[in-house]
């Protein structure tokens, strides 16, 4: 069995796709609910929920893009993996947060801020500071 490239990104990338789906079969049941099936109908639940699903995908593509080059450049560190995991937590806190789970909405703000400017000032600083080793010098190898 072959070995999988960028496994966290891979692994990162599935979760976020179960929590997109899961926001969007949250924001429909409200939909159904409330009889709006376009707009948001001036129904405040309605449109916390299509806010946390829109705020999730303003967000996540960033973080999987960093993830995706940081883990190709230096390999797949354990704190990558904890990042990745208290990321796709954060949305998940968010969305709750947002449908009145206490502290949810704060938290996941802050740890989503924190994960992004986070991945970005490692990206931004990488190319100066180099890393452990490249994917691409790891494939060579294997070669």
């Amino acid at each position: 069995m072959a070995s999988v490239l960028l496994p966290i990104t891979l692994a990162a990338a599935g979760g976020a796709g179960i929590i997109n789906f899961w926001l969007a079969v949250r924001t429909g049941l409200i939909r159904r609910a409330t009889g709006v099936e376009l707009g948001d109908g001036g129904s405040a639940p309605l449109i916390r929920r299509m806010r946390a699903h829109a705020n999730f995908v303003e967000y996540t593509p960033f973080v999987l893009l960093l993830i995706a080059l940081i883990e190709f450049n230096i390999g797949s560190p354990a704190w990558l993996w904890v990042v990745s995991a208290a990321f796709l937590l954060s949305r998940v806190a968010h969305a709750l947060g947002m449908d009145g789970m206490p502290a949810g909405r704060a938290i996941g703000t802050a740890v989503t801020f924190a994960t992004l400017v986070g991945l970005s000032a490692y990206a931004v600083a990488l190319p100066f500071i180099g890393g452990a080793h490249t994917a691409a010098e790891t494939m060579i190898r294997i070669r």
